[in-house]
């Protein structure tokens, strides 16, 4: 399985599952939808740093709760947009590059945000990933930093770890910020090969263009 799609699949399960388990404690007869805007990154900057959109999906789940007697189904829509970037290496050439956006919504209710995805922090987001993926492992921290997005200061954990691309075992770094920007959460991961760390100021740069809504 290619590195891209697997963090576009798993970053988007870790993002539903935190919030279809949330939103339960609503209750009322109707569906209650919960949707986020899309965020994407700007054009120019990805384009400049050799990554193409895939453009933006939904990523839509729907669960029906149990509460004080009554059944309520909620509808959670996740906006996920994804780029990838082929990289060249000795063992392997594939889309090794990839940066996912994805946007939740917090949900709110009497002032009280319901999605956990707010408390969490970057460690906990790239655990989420690595629990549900057994190609990712060996995931620790390297080092962190600042950056303003969107007027917004927001921490950039970089991770080292392994990956399996083609059957074979690759080295990579995962790069993971998070920040809320008016009613949705705003999370951002990218990865690349560990052979290739001047990656890592593209990487950032796009962190740094990220629009929401797009």
């Amino acid at each position: 399985m290619k590195i891209s799609r697997t963090v576009a699949v798993l970053l988007a399960v870790a993002v539903l599952v935190s919030t279809s388990g949330c939103v339960g404690v609503l209750t009322g007869q109707e569906p209650l939808t919960v949707s986020a805007d899309p965020a994407a990154v700007e054009e120019s900057v990805a384009s400049n740093a050799g990554y193409a959109s895939n453009g933006t999906r939904t990523v839509e789940v729907n669960r029906t709760f149990s509460v004080a007697g009554q059944e309520r189904t909620v509808v959670a829509e996740n906006k996920m947009t994804t780029y990838e970037k082929s990289l060249d290496l000795v063992v392997v050439e594939a889309k090794l590059g990839v940066f996912t956006v994805v946007s939740t919504p917090a949900v709110e209710v009497a002032g009280k945000t319901l999605n956990p995805i707010g408390d969490y922090s970057n460690a906990r987001l790239v655990e989420l990933v690595q629990n549900r993926y057994s190609g990712l492992s060996d995931v620790r921290k390297v080092s962190s930093r600042t950056i303003t997005v969107q007027g917004t200061e927001t921490e950039v954990t970089k991770f080292a770890g392994k990956a399996n691309v083609q059957g074979r075992q690759v080295d990579v770094y995962v790069h993971v910020t998070k920040y809320r920007d008016g009613d949705d959460f705003v999370v951002a991961i990218g990865i690349y090969p560990q052979q290739l760390n001047g990656e890592q100021q593209n990487v950032i740069s796009m962190m740094r263009a990220i629009q929401h809504p797009a």
